[in-house]
């Protein structure tokens, strides 16, 4: 079976990581999958004659249903469409948007929700289609480089090797941009080490918005944390050396839920391919 797959593709986003594993699992089992970024078309009109061309799609698939699903509203071939947190936290807000959704969801063959909540919460906001949606949780694959050390990995970030073996680490994997911004979780989490400093957190993720890189080492800072062995000299010198400390790490899958840990073996990770990691120890 030859597929159309739409999904937004910026890079270093969950969204592009996600699409690439299941194009992957797809054409793993036989079938063609072209996967496009959904802005490289303005309309809907754009995809049907893409879907029609010689040789035609037999079916299409897309990630969100408003930033991409409703780019499928023409064809005529069968799709699916699969969930996106923009789509249950942001889109369903603006009812123009809300409209275009309900009509994705309607011609769809299926929808796919990554947790019973967004299931529950698509079926609220959205015209009641449950028959259609189903219940697929992402999974998480964990591998570490052979070199890699945990307990290296937690003395470069800052944290206090003292009673390592009793550390509760909770470990945050995300691309530090304004969408996903960390800073609420760094100064309500940096009040709960300071009670009891076993408890650690460590951000891992690309710096995809430099600006913010530099307000999350402010509170870093104003939070008397700092990075490696030394006393920050300066806003954005103390993230960047924690920054510029980060261990590689092999990441395979994507975040589905939060990420949290008692110890080495408890941290559980999320995202695909290698890649240099940042890390910041609260």
């Amino acid at each position: 079976m030859k597929l159309l797959f739409l999904a937004c593709l910026s890079p270093k986003t969950g969204n592009h990581t996600t699409a690439e594993r299941i194009r992957s699992h797809i054409e793993s089992a036989g079938h063609t999958c072209e996967l496009r970024d959904a802005a490289e078309f303005q309309s809907p009109a754009e995809v049907a004659n893409l879907v029609s061309q010689n040789p035609p799609f037999e079916g299409a698939l897309a990630i969100h249903l408003y930033r991409a699903g409703r780019l499928l509203l023409d064809i005529q071939v069968p799709f699916g469409v699969i969930f996106g947190g923009t789509d249950i936290n942001e889109d369903v807000k603006v009812e123009q948007k809300r409209v275009v959704m309900e009509q994705v969801l309607l011609k769809a063959r299926f929808a796919v929700a990554f947790t019973s909540k967004m299931k529950e919460e698509a079926e609220f906001f959205l015209l009641s289609q449950s028959s259609k949606i189903y219940v697929q949780p992402q999974g998480i694959q964990t591998e570490v480089k052979e070199k890699f050390c945990w307990t290296e990995f937690l003395r470069s970030s800052g944290v206090s090797m003292e009673h390592v073996d009793e550390l509760r680490v909770f470990l945050l994997v995300c691309g530090l941009r304004r969408v996903k911004d960390p800073l609420y979780l760094v100064e309500v989490f940096s009040e709960w080490h300071c009670e009891n400093p076993l408890n650690v957190l460590v951000i891992i993720g690309p710096k995809i918005d430099p600006a913010l890189t530099v307000e999350v080492g402010a509170v870093v800072q104003s939070r008397g944390l700092h990075g490696p062995g030394e006393e920050p000299t300066g806003a954005s010198c103390c993230r960047e050396k924690v920054l510029r400390r980060g261990q590689q790490l092999c990441l395979g899958g994507h975040v589905s839920s939060h990420l949290g840990g008692h110890g080495p073996r408890g941290a559980r990770v999320g995202q695909g391919h290698s890649r240099e990691c940042s890390c910041s120890a609260a």
